[in-house]
């Protein structure tokens, strides 16, 4: 068995020396495309100077959602990342892989397997003829295949494996960076309707003492049936907006749970409660567009892809080339096992082996065209990447700067409409004014405030949003799949 070994091992070393005369690999290599033309040092949109906002490096590296000071958000994100299960998919495409990169890799080395085998036969007195009737034999063999690397076909597998890979991550990064700002986008849409739905009910209610006024004037002959229609409908359209602002409430209550791995009425009581309108945080600086390509995982996980599809322009063209393999067996084969791997039972071969594809040409040539293609495809849909992710910048940029100031304007008319409405009842009470401006002023305050609360709603979202398209709060690797609750582990 030693000698056997020993022989393995020189024939391994035969083919580690052969492997070294390997050319270089046939193909194109892949090179970062260059930016876009012209590309600008600054946002056209970033206009304003950041309000005390990190630099877009640093919001890099942190959760930008914790500047919202809010609790449950935090604890709601906490539980998406933690459960998610289109997050837990993306992972699992990811550690996927990642184990197929490592067994590309395999590839560079020998394949070396063992086996055995036993045989026992017992034959007809005819057959045996005199001789013994019942034999038997064991076997075993050891195997070594390897294929040189001669045109780089395995070495531009391995880099297209591993650029595979490389995209799976950069997918579970911005799978994580979307869902992130779809918990915190909804979340703000869930205080922004509860906070109209307040409104709403405080109106409804203030209208009807208003009818309650209208109808004791009416009764006491100072009033006209037209006023308590007037009033009365004023009263209906407000109420109307409740059922409707409820059913948005109780969906993005739903979204939350299912965002969270939850079922969708799993969070109903711990978000029934209503919250306070959020804070708006302050703007990180945009930075540069050429910083933006380089952190946004969506550009990455493009570039990635085209790295991939230009290695495999190399597996197709080294079908030009010869592909030479290398193999050895040594065995032993014997009537009992105390024989085997003596010398008189051994058996070893060596095999050279050429395999070229130069008479199958026009297939190889079709093959290598349509690599090219793919990897015209892959450059298309990197380039794409890159202008996409320069317009959300850009129109976030401008959505978050419009609606601050919008949500600036709203909060002073809905302080100005509860004003408005002070003075008209006090000058109903004066008569100086009849009812009809005092319903005007409800319908007025009513608008006002339901408008100043949708803004601010959309000014949070604009801020999430922001973030999103700066890359900014999102760590650089995808954190490993979590198993599901209660499942085994080794």
């Amino acid at each position: 068995m030693r000698e056997a070994m020993t022989s393995l091992r020189r024939r391994l070393g035969a083919m580690a020396a052969a492997a070294a005369l390997a050319g270089c690999a046939v193909g194109p290599d892949h090179r970062t495309p260059p930016p876009p033309d012209a590309l600008p040092d600054r946002f056209a949109r970033d206009t304003l100077p950041p309000a005390n906002g990190a630099p877009a490096e640093d919001a890099a590296s942190a959760a930008f959602w914790r500047a919202f000071r809010d609790d449950r958000l935090d604890a709601l994100v906490a539980r998406a990342l933690d459960a998610n299960q289109d997050l837990r998919l993306a992972l699992a495409r990811y550690e996927r892989a990642l184990a197929l990169g490592r067994e590309a890799g395999f590839d560079r080395l020998p394949t070396v397997t063992a086996g055995g085998s036993a045989r026992h036969a017992r034959l007809s007195e005819t057959e045996a003829q005199g001789r013994p009737r019942s034999a038997g034999s064991v076997g075993a063999a050891i195997q070594a295949g390897w294929e040189i690397d001669l045109a780089g076909r395995v070495r531009r597998h391995v880099e297209a494996s591993r650029a595979d890979a490389e995209a799976a991550g950069a997918d579970a990064q911005a799978l994580r960076t979307a869902i992130v700002g779809e918990v915190a986008g909804t979340y703000a849409q869930l205080r922004g309707l509860q906070a109209r739905l307040r409104v709403a009910r405080e109106n409804a209610q203030a209208q009807q003492e208003t009818l309650r006024l209208v109808q004791a004037r009416l009764a006491g002959g100072r009033g006209t049936a037209f006023d308590e229609a007037r009033a009365r409908m004023l009263l209906e359209g407000t109420s109307s907006r409740v059922p409707a602002l409820a059913a948005q409430i109780a969906v993005a209550q739903h979204r939350l749970a299912v965002l969270t791995g939850l079922p969708p009425g799993a969070l109903i009581d711990e978000l029934d409660a209503p919250g306070p309108l959020f804070a708006l945080p302050p703007r990180p600086d945009a930075g540069t567009p050429a910083a933006l390509l380089r952190r946004r995982p969506d550009v990455r996980a493009a570039e990635a892809r085209l790295h991939a599809a230009t290695a495999r322009v190399g597996v197709a063209s080294a079908d030009l080339f010869p592909r030479v393999t290398l193999g050895a067996v040594l065995g032993s084969v014997a009537g009992g096992g105390s024989g085997l791997w003596r010398s008189a039972s051994e058996s070893n071969s060596a095999v050279l082996g050429i395999d070229w594809s130069f008479l199958d040409v026009g297939r190889v040539r079709a093959r290598i065209e349509a690599s090219q293609a793919d990897a015209a495809a892959a450059l298309a849909g990197y380039q794409r990447a890159v202008l996409a992710a320069l317009e959300s910048a850009e129109n976030a940029l401008a959505r978050y700067d419009r609606t601050r100031e919008e949500d600036a304007f709203l909060a002073r008319a809905a302080l100005d409409s509860e004003a408005a409405l002070r003075l008209a009842r006090v000058r109903l009470d004066a008569g100086s004014i009849d009812l009809l401006e005092v319903l005007d002023a409800q319908r007025a305050q009513l608008a006002a405030q339901d408008a100043w609360a949708d803004s601010r709603t959309r000014a949070a979202q604009a801020a999430v949003a922001l973030h999103q398209a700066l890359a900014g709060g999102w760590p650089d690797a995808p954190a490993q799949a979590k198993a599901p609750v209660g499942a085994q582990t080794r």
